[in-house]
This record gives C-alpha cells, structure tokens and sequence, in this order.
C-alpha cells in the first residue's frame, strides 16, 4: 500500500519532544499550523518555524499484468524522462518573460521584448525538438501543460497570435499531436503513470525536481488507480 510521509519532520518532533518531557519535563505545544511548534525549556520557548520541508514518499513495487504492460511502461518512462526537461526549461522560461513584462509599461516594449524571448526559446528548443518522435512530441505536449497550467496552444497563442496558434496546432494534428492537450492524472491513466514516472525519477535524482502548477495530490492518485485500476489492453 502506498505511503506518504515527512520523515525529518517526524523525526524532529519526537527527538526533541521526548528528550526534553523526560529530561526537563518540557512540552511541544502546538500552534496555529503543523509548522509551527514550541519547545519550552525551563520557562524558555524557542520556536520552530519556517522550515520548509519536502514530502517524502515510500513508493510501492511496480506491479505489472504482463510482460507487454510492462514493456509499455518502460517505453513511456524512456520518453518521458527524456522530454520532461524541455518542459522545465519552458516553464522557466515563461516565468522569467512575465517577470520581465511587469517591469515594462509600453503596450510597444513588451511585445518587442516578447518576440526575442520567443525567438531566443525557438533557438533553444528547435534542434533538439526536431528529432522527438510523434509519441515523445505529445508527451512533451502534456509537460508542458503541467509545468505552466497552459496549454502549448494558448502560449503560443499569446507569445505569437493566435492565426499562428491555430496553425501550429494544425500542422501538429497531421502528425497526431494536438497541442491543445492537457495534463490529466486523475481521469487519464497514463498520464498517472507519466506523474508516478516523474516522482520516481525525482526520488532517484535522475530528473531535477520542478513542482507542477496543477492542483492534483500524487498519494491520492496512487490510491486511487491502485483501487480502481483502468481495464487491461488487449
């Protein structure tokens, strides 16, 4: 069964909290939040505060059906371990542009300012992207929008226009990729297994941790596809 928990956290409270009841006959009082807690010595407090921990989680054994479920995961975790930091790159990208547009007043300026930053992110991602395969493209698609909370049509849509969003996505749909997709763990299943993908690589320091933007919990999901798991392929 799948776990989840703060281990130095726990850690922490019950180090501290036990030596100093038993010792000095001290007490952990908890505040307005889990963050927070005293830990009273002899009438003095000191507080524990703003430490701001990572969740740590215990992941489960894969399980697989057969060989070709098997076969297929590591298929999607090959790609998706190698697009996930295009994603990345996008998400930070786009933080540092409209960082950058409020500090520019002129109507003018920013767009100016955003056609070399969209031209500059083209001459980074271009080579490389050219030689994603279709499935690798679609998965990257699907980052992208985890990693924003946008979808690849309406960024380019609003770093460029939206004829050219409009013609980006049709010429993508010739090669079965729609850049309007999103990023849905909780009703899709492989975009569950992209996310479980993602944390176990991140547990594993193969992939730098980025958080996603979108409002999902991972424990949650994991209980949830293990109880209810989709039908099996043929």
């Amino acid at each position: 069964m799948f776990r989840k928990g703060v281990f130095i956290a726990s850690l922490l409270i019950f180090t501290l909290g036990y030596a100093q009841v038993k010792e000095n006959d001290s007490l952990f009082v908890p505040k307005d939040s889990v963050e927070e807690y005293y830990v009273r010595f002899e009438g003095d407090s000191v507080l524990l505060s703003s430490i701001e921990l990572e969740e740590v989680f215990i992941f489960g054994k894969l399980e697989f059906a057969d060989k070709n479920e098997r076969l297929r995961y590591l298929i999607l975790r090959r790609k998706t371990q190698k697009v996930y930091p295009y994603a990345k790159l996008a998400a930070e990208r786009l933080v540092e542009l409209n960082d950058s547009l409020q500090h520019i007043t002129k109507r003018r300026h920013q767009k100016k300012y955003t056609k070399k930053v969209q031209k500059y992110i083209e001459g980074e991602f271009s080579e490389e992207l050219k030689k994603l395969t279709r499935t690798e493209g679609q998965i990257l698609v699907k980052l992208i929008h985890r990693q924003t909370g946008t979808t690849a049509f309406d960024l380019v849509k609003e770093l460029r226009s939206g004829w050219r969003a409009f013609w980006y996505n049709t010429t993508a749909s010739m090669f079965k990729i729609s850049l309007k997709e999103e990023f849905l763990p909780e009703t899709v299943h492989e975009d569950y297994l992209i996310e479980d993908i993602l944390q176990r690589a991140f547990a594993a320091n193969k992939l730098a941790r980025q958080k996603s933007v979108l409002d999902y919990d991972y424990a949650q999901l994991s209980n949830k596809w293990k109880s209810n798991p989709p039908p099996k392929e043929d």
